[in-house]
């Protein structure tokens, strides 16, 4: 089995990669757009696309090649033409799809009316994106309006101080505004330092843990308004909890927050169509607190909403937004054929996930790689495809990405020894054994469900009898009192080997105890 180990975009020259990321249709829009340029330089540059356009990485003798008219000294100015205008003509494009680029592009006509002198003219386009900046959220753009509309309300003497409430109106509008604008900040920086957080240590693995993060999230949250919260705000602040509570493992008040945040994208709909990102962002981590509370008919529910949310949209979706739906509602879909036990269902969805990694190769970061191996790893081993479950955990083993996820890398390699000992390959565990063992005690917190797996796996294979069923029964009570310490209820969902533990305790097939399991839930 081939694996295309994908990593992100590392590509040094932007041009070929702004290139490779244009649809036939913006293609088409550049050429119509260049048609209208008509100088020498101009029709260089469009030449150098045509060239570019056919190659999958930068060559430059090749270029010159192919562009005898073009001296090598020329091409640095060239390419940095061409990219310019490549933006120009995306932007043409994105400008009726984007309320921001439009209202940024109606400021920057009243700007030109202003230095013309035609301060009125300016000012009433200035009225008009006002609003249009207020009715889709746009704090920033509106902030900038105002104090454009200041600017010109004390430069001149205008209709609007004939009103005198026009004029205090604007400085009020423009107060409140600031205040909006700086809480925003307040809640964007807790998001992003809790999330750092979680970046650098995971999830809280100790009373220690709790204790910071718990004191990290109170002193910041002191210093945010929570009362009468814009659009944003509310999205902001329910984000903050998320994560909050996502790092704490309380995935039942996790869930919560995430339904209140995909709620308020509800209340306003056409917030969907303008921050898809964002919304989606949000059902994701619905459904990733669904998946851990295991509650699989609101999960299969929720799952159903993001695939027609999906489907519904796509035509509009911006290349970024096609691959976030990919990615979480892919991922998702594993997680539902987890749950119920759907192994071979989940096993025919595989061709289609790794179609369109390939199709976003130049867009994914390993991590996301690793994470969609480690999922469709544990598809083939509910369906007991020991062989091609051991290809995948290679797969994550031979990935060369350092420590980047190195909670997956071990608990790859664990179940790497669980493929070999249901193969009954005991001289390749013999060889592979040791190597595990250095690799766990290596990394720099080795979790309690990782140490009694490890221990576990030593007896087994020393054991060499594939019938010991005392063993499984004795890790079977160990696992179910791990599952007890809310520290290590993460790592269990990671590495969750109880319905394999139980199919060889009851000798019956994996997918019949999930099955099984589910009809007691």
């Amino acid at each position: 089995m081939k694996f295309n180990h994908v990593a992100s975009n590392t590509q040094d020259d932007q041009l070929i990669s702004l290139i490779n990321s244009l649809t036939k249709a913006e293609k088409r829009n550049f050429k119509l757009y260049v048609n209208r340029l008509q100088s020498k330089s101009d029709v260089k540059f469009v030449q150098l696309f045509d060239v570019v356009d056919k190659l999958e990485q930068w060559d430059e003798v090749v270029i010159l090649k192919k562009l005898p008219s073009i001296k090598k000294s020329q091409l640095a100015n060239l390419k940095r033409h061409l990219y310019k205008q490549i933006l120009i003509s995306l932007r043409l494009i994105h400008i009726q799809k984007n309320v921001d680029i439009e209202i940024r592009q109606q400021l920057d006509f009243a700007r030109i009316l202003y230095g013309k002198g035609l301060y009125i003219q300016s000012l009433k386009l200035l009225d008009r994106i006002r609003q249009t900046a207020m009715d889709n959220h746009q704090d920033l753009l509106h902030l900038e309006i105002l104090e454009f509309q200041k600017v010109i309300e004390e430069r001149h003497i205008t209709r609007s101080r004939q009103t005198e409430n026009k004029v205090e109106s604007l400085i009020e509008a423009s107060y409140e505004r600031s205040k909006v604008i700086q809480n925003s900040s307040k809640l964007t920086n807790l998001k992003i330092e809790i999330h750092g957080f979680y970046i650098q240590y995971g999830h809280v693995k100790n009373e220690k843990d709790v204790f910071i993060v718990k004191e990290l999230f109170r002193k910041r949250l002191r210093e945010i308004k929570l009362e009468g919260l814009t659009f944003f705000e509310k999205v902001y602040l329910h984000q903050c909890y998320v994560w909050y509570y996502y790092i704490m493992l309380d995935f039942e008040k996790g869930l919560s927050d995430a339904q209140r945040w995909v709620r308020i994208f509800e209340e306003h709909p056409a917030m969907k169509k303008e921050e898809p990102d964002l919304y989606m962002r949000g059902g994701h981590y619905l459904l990733t607190c669904l998946f851990n509370l295991k509650r699989v008919k609101e999960f299969e529910k929720g799952l159903k909403i993001f695939q027609k949310f999906g489907e519904e949209n796509e035509s509009e979706m911006k290349v970024v937004s096609k691959i976030i739906h990919f990615l979480y509602f892919s991922m998702a879909k594993l997680d539902k054929h987890y749950l119920d036990g759907s192994f071979k269902e989940g096993i025919e969805f595989v061709p289609h996930v790794l179609k369109k990694i390939e199709e976003f190769r130049h867009h994914l970061d390993p991590h996301r790689i690793l994470v969609f191996y480690y999922k469709i790893s544990f598809q083939y081993f509910g369906n007991e495809d020991y062989d091609t479950m051991i290809d995948y955990a290679n797969a994550i083993i031979n990935m060369e990405v350092g420590q980047l996820r190195e909670d997956l890398q071990g608990y790859a390699r664990l179940i790497q020894l669980i493929g070999h000992y249901e193969l009954k390959n005991f001289e390749l565990l013999d060889y592979l054994a040791p190597s595990t063992y250095r690799f766990l005690e290596k990394m720099k917190e080795l979790n309690e469900v990782q140490k009694a797996t490890l221990t576990f796996l030593k007896k087994l294979i020393k054991d060499r009898n594939i019938g010991h069923r005392e063993l499984f029964i004795e890790f079977r009570t160990t696992l179910h009192q791990l599952s007890k310490d809310p520290h290590s209820r993460r790592a269990l969902l990671y590495l969750d080997l109880i319905p394999w533990v139980e199919s060889k305790i009851q000798k019956k097939s994996i997918r019949s105890v999930v099955r099984t399991s589910l009809k007691k839930n």
